[in-house]
Protein backbone atom coordinates (compact mmCIF):
# COMPACT_ATOMS: atom_id res chain seq x y z
CA UNK A 1 0.00 0.00 0.00
CA UNK A 2 1.33 3.41 -0.89
CA UNK A 3 2.07 5.89 1.72
CA UNK A 4 -0.18 9.08 1.36
CA UNK A 5 2.42 10.92 3.49
CA UNK A 6 4.96 11.00 0.85
CA UNK A 7 4.53 12.44 -2.83
CA UNK A 8 4.68 10.35 -5.54
CA UNK A 9 8.41 9.78 -7.57
CA UNK A 10 7.62 11.83 -10.36
CA UNK A 11 9.78 9.67 -13.73
CA UNK A 12 11.39 12.95 -14.33
CA UNK A 13 13.32 12.92 -10.84
CA UNK A 14 14.94 9.39 -12.16
CA UNK A 15 15.74 10.84 -15.72
CA UNK A 16 16.88 14.41 -13.94
CA UNK A 17 18.98 12.43 -11.46
CA UNK A 18 20.38 10.16 -13.96
CA UNK A 19 21.71 13.16 -16.20
CA UNK A 20 22.78 14.49 -13.06
CA UNK A 21 25.14 12.06 -12.07
CA UNK A 22 26.68 11.17 -15.58
CA UNK A 23 27.28 14.98 -15.75
CA UNK A 24 29.01 14.96 -12.59
CA UNK A 25 31.03 11.70 -13.16
CA UNK A 26 32.29 13.63 -16.07
CA UNK A 27 33.46 16.97 -14.32
CA UNK A 28 34.61 14.84 -11.66
CA UNK A 29 36.93 12.97 -14.12
CA UNK A 30 37.98 15.81 -15.85
CA UNK A 31 38.62 17.33 -12.36
CA UNK A 32 41.18 14.06 -11.65
CA UNK A 33 42.90 14.12 -15.03
CA UNK A 34 43.67 17.66 -14.41
CA UNK A 35 45.22 17.27 -11.13
CA UNK A 36 47.02 14.35 -11.85
CA UNK A 37 48.43 16.31 -14.94
CA UNK A 38 47.28 13.97 -17.32
CA UNK A 39 48.53 15.76 -20.60
CA UNK A 40 47.37 12.93 -22.81
CA UNK A 41 44.16 13.76 -21.62
CA UNK A 42 44.39 17.29 -21.56
CA UNK A 43 45.67 17.59 -25.19
CA UNK A 44 42.56 15.21 -26.31
CA UNK A 45 40.24 18.01 -24.67
CA UNK A 46 41.40 20.93 -25.83
CA UNK A 47 43.44 19.94 -28.97
CA UNK A 48 44.94 23.63 -29.47
CA UNK A 49 46.41 24.11 -25.97
CA UNK A 50 49.25 23.14 -25.17
CA UNK A 51 48.47 20.74 -22.10
CA UNK A 52 51.36 22.17 -19.92
CA UNK A 53 50.48 25.80 -20.60
CA UNK A 54 47.17 24.87 -19.73
CA UNK A 55 48.42 22.76 -16.21
CA UNK A 56 50.47 25.94 -15.44
CA UNK A 57 47.30 27.62 -15.90
CA UNK A 58 45.24 25.72 -13.57
CA UNK A 59 48.16 25.06 -11.34
CA UNK A 60 47.97 29.35 -10.93
CA UNK A 61 44.60 30.02 -9.62
CA UNK A 62 44.43 30.83 -5.95
CA UNK A 63 43.81 28.13 -3.76
CA UNK A 64 39.97 29.37 -2.73
CA UNK A 65 39.11 28.71 -6.81
CA UNK A 66 41.04 25.84 -7.21
CA UNK A 67 38.83 24.57 -3.64
CA UNK A 68 35.95 25.69 -5.47
CA UNK A 69 36.62 23.39 -8.56
CA UNK A 70 37.17 20.51 -6.51
CA UNK A 71 33.52 21.43 -4.09
CA UNK A 72 31.64 21.74 -7.11
CA UNK A 73 32.70 18.69 -9.19
CA UNK A 74 32.61 16.40 -5.85
CA UNK A 75 29.56 18.13 -4.44
CA UNK A 76 27.66 17.57 -7.55
CA UNK A 77 28.37 14.06 -8.00
CA UNK A 78 27.54 13.82 -4.25
CA UNK A 79 23.89 15.92 -5.21
CA UNK A 80 23.25 13.89 -7.31
CA UNK A 81 22.84 10.34 -6.03
CA UNK A 82 21.48 11.52 -3.01
CA UNK A 83 18.79 12.99 -5.68
CA UNK A 84 18.54 9.59 -7.32
CA UNK A 85 18.10 8.30 -3.48
CA UNK A 86 15.35 10.60 -3.17
CA UNK A 87 17.36 11.97 -0.04
CA UNK A 88 17.00 15.52 1.10
CA UNK A 89 20.43 16.10 1.61
CA UNK A 90 20.34 16.61 -2.25
CA UNK A 91 19.46 20.03 -1.84
CA UNK A 92 22.72 20.47 -0.01
CA UNK A 93 25.59 18.53 -2.31
CA UNK A 94 24.05 21.01 -4.98
CA UNK A 95 24.27 23.68 -3.11
CA UNK A 96 27.87 23.38 -2.61
CA UNK A 97 28.34 22.32 -6.38
CA UNK A 98 26.96 25.88 -6.98
CA UNK A 99 28.96 27.58 -4.93
CA UNK A 100 32.08 25.56 -6.01
CA UNK A 101 30.97 26.37 -9.26
CA UNK A 102 30.87 29.81 -8.67
CA UNK A 103 34.33 30.16 -6.51
CA UNK A 104 35.98 28.17 -9.27
CA UNK A 105 34.50 29.16 -12.44
CA UNK A 106 33.53 32.50 -11.44
CA UNK A 107 37.29 33.13 -10.94
CA UNK A 108 38.01 32.22 -14.12
CA UNK A 109 35.45 34.62 -16.00
CA UNK A 110 36.35 37.32 -13.86
CA UNK A 111 39.90 37.37 -12.81
CA UNK A 112 42.29 34.61 -14.58
CA UNK A 113 44.90 35.52 -17.19
CA UNK A 114 43.45 34.31 -20.77
CA UNK A 115 44.46 30.83 -21.71
CA UNK A 116 46.47 30.99 -24.74
CA UNK A 117 44.54 28.58 -27.62
CA UNK A 118 41.29 28.35 -25.40
CA UNK A 119 39.89 31.79 -27.24
CA UNK A 120 36.74 29.92 -29.03
CA UNK A 121 33.03 30.64 -28.56
CA UNK A 122 32.61 27.05 -26.38
CA UNK A 123 35.85 27.85 -24.29
CA UNK A 124 34.79 31.09 -23.33
CA UNK A 125 31.05 30.00 -22.95
CA UNK A 126 31.51 26.86 -21.15
CA UNK A 127 32.21 28.49 -17.54
CA UNK A 128 28.31 30.06 -17.92
CA UNK A 129 26.68 26.61 -18.87
CA UNK A 130 28.43 24.61 -15.99
CA UNK A 131 27.15 27.46 -13.51
CA UNK A 132 23.78 27.63 -15.24
CA UNK A 133 23.46 24.01 -15.13
CA UNK A 134 24.90 23.97 -11.10
CA UNK A 135 21.87 26.44 -10.73
CA UNK A 136 19.32 24.74 -12.27
CA UNK A 137 20.14 21.27 -10.75
CA UNK A 138 20.14 22.89 -6.90
CA UNK A 139 16.85 24.75 -7.99
CA UNK A 140 15.35 20.76 -9.09
CA UNK A 141 16.27 19.20 -6.00
CA UNK A 142 15.06 22.32 -3.89
CA UNK A 143 11.61 21.85 -5.92
CA UNK A 144 11.62 17.91 -5.31
CA UNK A 145 12.12 18.46 -1.21
CA UNK A 146 9.46 21.36 -1.35
CA UNK A 147 7.08 18.45 -2.98
CA UNK A 148 7.63 16.05 -0.45
CA UNK A 149 9.49 13.74 -3.07
CA UNK A 150 12.93 14.01 -1.20
CA UNK A 151 12.62 12.31 2.50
Amino acid sequence: MENTGQARVPMHLWIVGGLATLWNVFGCYDYLMTRLHNTDYLAKMMPSVDPNAMLAWVDGFPIWAQFGWGLGVWGGLAGAILLLLRSRWAVWGMGLSLVGAILGLGYQIVAAPPLAGADDMMSKAMPYVIIAIAAALFLYARAMQRQGVLR
